[in-house]
C-alpha cells in the first residue's frame, strides 16, 4: 500500500480537529439545556396552542358573543387565478392571544428567576482566609508598631 500524501493527513486530522470540537461544544452543560429547553418549549407551545382554540376562544365568544375563529375577509381573484384570496382574522386573533399567554407565562418565569437571582446575590461573601504570609506579616508589623 502507498502512504497517504502529507496533504491528506493534513485533512485528516483538521477533520478529527473539528468533529472534536464539535463533541466538546454538543457535550457542554448549556447546550443540552438549551436542547431541553427547546424540547420543553415545543410541548408547551402545543399546550398553549390547545388552550387558546379549545377554550379561550369559545369563552371570548361567549364573552362578546361572536365566534371569530372561523372570521375571514375574502379578497377579489387577480389576474384570472381560480380562487379567491382569503385573510383569516380569526386565525391571526388566536394566534395573538396564544401570544399573549406564552409572552406572559415567559414575563412571570423571568421574573421568578430573576427574584431567586436577587436572593442569592444578597448573600453578603465570606473573605478569604488570609494566607500565612499575610498572618506573619501582620505579626511582623505588630511587633514593629509596639517598639
Amino acid at each position: 500500500m502507498a502512504k497517504k500524501p502529507p496533504e491528506d493527513r493534513k485533512v485528516n486530522k483538521r477533520i478529527l480537529a473539528f468533529f472534536q470540537e464539535f463533541k466538546t461544544f454538543a457535550i457542554k452543560g448549556n447546550m443540552l439545556d438549551m436542547a431541553v429547553g427547546m424540547i420543553v418549549g415545543g410541548a408547551f407551545t402545543v399546550l398553549v396552542t390547545s388552550i387558546v382554540s379549545n377554550l379561550a376562544t369559545p369563552l371570548i365568544g361567549i364573552l362578546i358573543g361572536v365566534d371569530f375563529s372561523g372570521w375571514t375577509i375574502n379578497l377579489p381573484r387577480l389576474y384570472g387565478s381560480a380562487e379567491p384570496g382569503t385573510v383569516a382574522i380569526g386565525t391571526f386573533l388566536n394566534n395573538l392571544i396564544s401570544f399573549i399567554i406564552v409572552a406572559f407565562v415567559v414575563f412571570i418565569f423571568v421574573k421568578a428567576v430573576n427574584r431567586f437571582r436577587g436572593k442569592e446575590e444578597e448573600k453578603p461573601e465570606k473573605p478569604p482566609e488570609p494566607t500565612q504570609e499575610v498572618l506573619l506579616l501582620t505579626e511582623i508589623r505588630d511587633i514593629l508598631k509596639d517598639k
